[in-house]
């Protein structure tokens, strides 16, 4: 009797687990970062950009006016066409 209700118990668990597997977020839920308007610390949160590449980008985008797609972040000392690649669907602009 006692594992048989530890077995429905655990079928029960295992069940409950992977109903609410998608409500976990992932990347593409996210909504992606505007670019223009961010902050050095949400900027850091973006793969392939940490506290001083988000400093960079805010000086550039600064100095240099807003941009305008994810080919001109390449003007950013230290930004190259690899984490540009990455970032295209989780920046904005």
């Amino acid at each position: 009797m006692k594992g048989s209700i530890r077995t429905g118990f655990g079928a029960l668990l295992i069940a409950l687990l992977l109903g609410l597997a998608p409500l976990t977020a992932t990347a593409q839920d996210v909504a992606p970062i505007n670019v223009n308007e961010a902050d050095a610390e949400l900027l850091a949160e973006l793969p392939g950009i940490g506290p001083s590449k988000a400093t960079a980008i805010i000086e550039d985008r600064e100095a240099n006016g807003p941009f305008e797609g994810t080919q001109d972040l390449t003007r950013v000392s230290g930004i190259g066409e690899a984490t540009v690649a990455n970032l295209e669907d989780q920046v904005s602009f």
